[in-house]
């Protein structure tokens, strides 16, 4: 895709395929061009046959010449080729650029798709280690309870280590149906977690909404899961049918969202930013371009309250919005500090269809804030109670009486949390916990052992997803909510 005047920004966003990236729309085809540009840009040259390259390709030369003459096995140029490219990208250190083979792109590119299966998280790799962003809200992953950071070891027993980002991606991915079990390392946890996920159709419907009624207000809810293709539109929507209702407030919640089209959270940004506020400010690292800034079309602010709902899987896309919504439009955000991805992405294709994506740019905010590793602080700082970060139980064994661990330890949370209390929660089986699962397992009309077996472990589950899935426990929200009132009792 050429630049077609203004510049178009997208952002790759599929679950268990790339991290959150604003990536810019920039495919080129071959790589006549970019050849053409180091070149000219080069003062000192190597010529080779006609040819002219940067003097630094003689040593490159050097190598593969000595490859191709004295190695013991015969290898192609493709081969080598494909390694001198990849040597390149790693030596960046940089888990945003990657390069993909032609059967890795084509993989990638089967995957951008409004559905795709799979678990349903985004990842990246960090200190060489595939690591999750975000799970997607009502996945596999969420539902498992995967978190923003854990970092995964294996897939069904087979370790990632040594492997890039995509072939990584293609050991988790899988059919609807399937299971992956992941090998998890989760920070302040000492021993490694057995995580099951059943793979399953994940679609992007990115879009919710209601309307919450506290007292005598009508709070507006819209949830977006990820920026894609039809987000803006479907946002416009929504919440002209919640300003149909007349609502007195708005909440708008990207928790646990990755990111997406830039331009979709520009258009977004245009319908909240007052007095025409600047969204945000992009800055490349090719000094012959210059930096470029989005702006609101908006002239006054909405005739009501609004917050926004961030969290540590809050990412890129959605980090520009709470960027432009705090320092541009003055209004709060509520949660967890977002994920901290601050960068600019273009995809190049090249002659044989495998792919280049490079960090070309960096965005800042319109206080000229770049965010990158750091992320953005909430103005009304809420965590979640412990047993909303629960993991599962393992099926496979049986938890006593005198075990202990980290199983141990997240059963204790949960049921401090349904009110079954353990009288501790540091991972000792003792007999406080023996009687609190008694008391679950008679509420729930299973045989009353005290042991947590298959069948009382998918009960617990049970148990937590339901009072988790209840808004009423989730205390960023009432947050959120509370703070809107206070400002609508304002005015």
């Amino acid at each position: 895709m050429k630049w077609n005047g203004r510049s178009v920004f997208s952002i790759v966003i599929v679950s268990m395929i790339a991290s959150s990236l604003v990536t810019m729309a920039f495919m080129q085809a071959g790589n006549n061009n970019a050849t053409g540009a180091v070149t000219a840009a080069s003062e000192n040259l190597f010529s080779m046959g006609n040819q002219k390259y940067p003097a630094e390709f003689s040593k490159l030369n050097d190598a593969f010449q000595t490859i191709k003459r004295d190695y013991i096995q015969e290898i192609s140029n493709d081969q080598l080729v494909e390694g001198a490219i990849n040597g390149m990208i790693e030596s960046l250190d940089d888990p945003y650029s990657n390069y993909m083979d032609p059967e890795s792109a084509k993989e990638f590119n089967s995957s951008l798709q409004s559905t795709f299966q799979g678990i349903g998280a985004e990842v990246t790799m960090q200190n060489e280690r595939v690591t999750i962003v975000t799970p997607i809200k009502g996945s596999p992953a969420e539902k498992a309870g995967l978190r923003p950071n854990d970092v995964i070891l294996s897939v069904n027993g087979e370790s990632l280590d040594g492997l890039d980002l995509q072939k990584a991606v293609m050991k988790i991915r899988g059919p609807k149906g399937s299971k992956a079990v992941l090998k998890i390392q989760r920070e302040g946890v000492s021993e490694p977690l057995t995580i099951e996920c059943i793979r399953d159709d994940i679609p992007m419907e990115t879009v919710d909404s209601e309307v919450i009624e506290k007292g005598s207000n009508k709070i507006g809810h819209i949830t977006m899961s990820q920026f894609s293709v039809d987000t803006a539109q479907h946002f416009t929507e929504q919440l002209a049918d919640l300003e149909s209702k007349g609502i007195d407030g708005l909440v708008i919640d990207v928790r646990g969202n990755p990111g997406g089209y830039l331009l979709a959270v520009k258009e977004i940004g245009e319908k909240l930013v007052p007095n025409k506020g600047l969204i945000v400010k992009i800055v490349y690292g090719d000094k012959s371009k210059q930096s470029e800034e989005f702006r609101s079309t908006l002239d006054q602010a909405k005739p009501y309250p609004i917050v926004l709902l961030v969290d540590g899987g809050s990412a890129s896309a959605s980090e520009i919005l709470a960027g432009a919504l705090k320092e541009s439009g003055g209004y709060k955000l509520v949660g967890e500090k977002t994920f901290g991805k601050g960068t600019v992405q273009s995809t190049m294709e090249m002659s044989d269809s495998s792919q280049l994506k490079l960090t070309i740019a960096k965005w800042l905010t319109p206080n000229g804030e770049w965010i990158h590793q750091k992320g953005i602080e909430p103005d009304v700082k809420v965590s979640q109670p412990a047993y909303f970060q629960a993991t599962q139980i393992p099926k496979d064994k049986t938890l006593k009486r005198d075990m202990s661990g980290a199983d141990v330890k997240n059963v204790q949370v949960i049921l401090n949390g349904l009110k079954f209390p353990t009288g501790r929660n540091d991972g000792y089986y003792d007999q406080g916990t023996e009687e609190a699962v008694k008391r679950f397992q008679a509420s729930k009309k299973l045989p009353v052992t005290g042991q947590i077996d298959k069948n009382t472990a998918f009960a617990i589950e049970d148990a937590i997803r339901e009072q988790i899935a209840n808004p009423n426990n989730d205390l960023q929200l009432q947050k959120a909510i509370e703070v809107v009132q206070q400002q609508i009792g304002t005015k």
